[in-house]
């Protein structure tokens, strides 16, 4: 039974790792009458579900760093603090250059990342094979390496705020698409659900790839494109190094990392059409499997052990929209983190709960994320997103 309440606060849309982690912050501060939404059966298994599960503070603008250097700390104390386990990891990033005019971007983001405590490493092309000895690097003239990136459990994380958020009093449900919202003298006031109406004071849209068609609904137009990215794990190579990185093949968008005795592995296509298509390209996995294969001829071995297709949601600079937006009272955004989403979750969250209380946030300045910069150009273009 759904349990749907008929009243509350706060409806936050979409219980992945960004309405996960709002509802827990919102009720670590207080506030308890909350109704988060997800329409699928179970939580997080939409884009946070599908993704690779990378966390990392390589990222060209400082902001992103300084969202990672908030966020990624939060995911070490995470067990403690929720009592869940989410396979914490560090094997490091390696991101590496195969063409000259990305070395010299490389070596700026790098200092970047520097000046800002991150001891990110420039390795030449000895250094890199070394590393990774599988690794083919015939055309790799250098990588910037962290060794303090890593991964962790996507799952994990939202079962974790999900249980710890009902602990404190928050009503989360399954099966809850959706349907319309209702708004009177620019207000919102109440979400129509499949399962019924809920009147409410405020909302939070955190739907992911979807987030614009919930807005869509209050008639707001966000600046978010839909765009399927797939992934997929191979079965058991005995061979494979216990400490491989996460790699990154920044010219094609290859990246590969170790998941269980297997490999992970994922690339983009560039020529994507945007929409919401999730099943999985048969020509394009082959394209993907032949340049994995060229890069990390282990991977020829393996047996195909899943795959599957998801949704980033990007923006025009690939950096998210955090925050109130301007045409409706009450509405509020955490969403367009562009591919990058899992790893700011625990952040984003928490400042979102800061903007929605205090009318700011304080742990962080993200007011440059507000959805207002997209109509007066003051973008930011964020050059790490794969």
């Amino acid at each position: 039974m759904n349990n749907l309440p008929t009243d509350t606060q706060i409806i936050i849309i979409g219980g992945g790792v960004m309405g996960a982690s709002t509802a827990y912050h919102l009720a670590l501060r207080g506030v308890r009458d909350i109704v988060l939404l997800e329409k699928e059966p179970f939580f997080g298994q939409g884009a946070t579900g599908k993704c690779a599960g990378g966390i990392r503070y390589q990222f060209s603008t400082a902001i992103n760093i300084a969202l990672s250097q908030l966020s990624l700390p939060m995911l070490e104390q995470f067990e403690e603090e929720t009592g869940q386990a989410i396979d914490l990891q560090w094997p490091g990033y390696l991101i590496f250059a195969t063409r000259e005019a990305d070395v010299p971007i490389f070596h700026r983001n790098i200092s970047l990342q520097n000046s800002m405590g991150v001891p990110t490493e420039w390795l030449d092309n000895t250094a890199v094979s070394h590393l990774i000895p599988q690794l083919i690097t015939d055309d790799i003239l250098g990588a910037s390496f962290h060794a303090g990136d890593g991964l962790a459990d996507p799952n994990g994380v939202v079962a974790g705020y999900i249980t710890a958020a009902r602990r404190l009093g928050v009503t989360a449900l399954t099966d809850s698409a959706v349907i319309g919202i209702e708004t009177e003298q620019g207000r919102v006031t109440a979400v129509q659900t499949g399962n019924g109406r809920i009147t409410c004071e405020q909302i939070v849209n955190a739907a992911g790839p979807w987030a614009g068609q919930i807005s869509e609904m209050m008639g707001v137009t966000l600046p978010l494109t839909a765009v399927r990215r797939q992934i997929l794990t191979t079965t058991p190579l005995p061979d494979l190094a216990p400490n491989l990185p996460f790699v990154i093949d920044f010219a094609t968008g290859l990246y590969f990392h170790r998941e269980g005795e297997g490999v992970l592995t994922g690339m983009g296509n560039p020529n994507q059409a945007a929409g919401f298509d999730e099943t999985v390209d048969a020509d394009w996995e082959d394209v993907h499997l032949d340049a994995a294969i060229a890069r990390f001829p282990l991977v020829e071995r393996a047996g195909l052990l899943a795959h599957w297709a998801g949704l980033y949601e990007n923006t025009p600079d690939a950096h998210p929209i955090i925050g109130a937006i301007e045409q409706v009272d009450g509405v509020y955004l955490v969403t367009g983190f562009s591919g990058h989403g899992f790893m700011h979750g625990p952040a984003a969250g928490l400042l979102l709960s800061e903007i929605m209380l205090d009318g700011q946030a304080h742990t962080l300045d993200v007011s440059s994320l507000g959805n207002g910069r997209f109509a007066t150009g003051k973008l930011i273009k964020e050059y790490n997103v794969i």
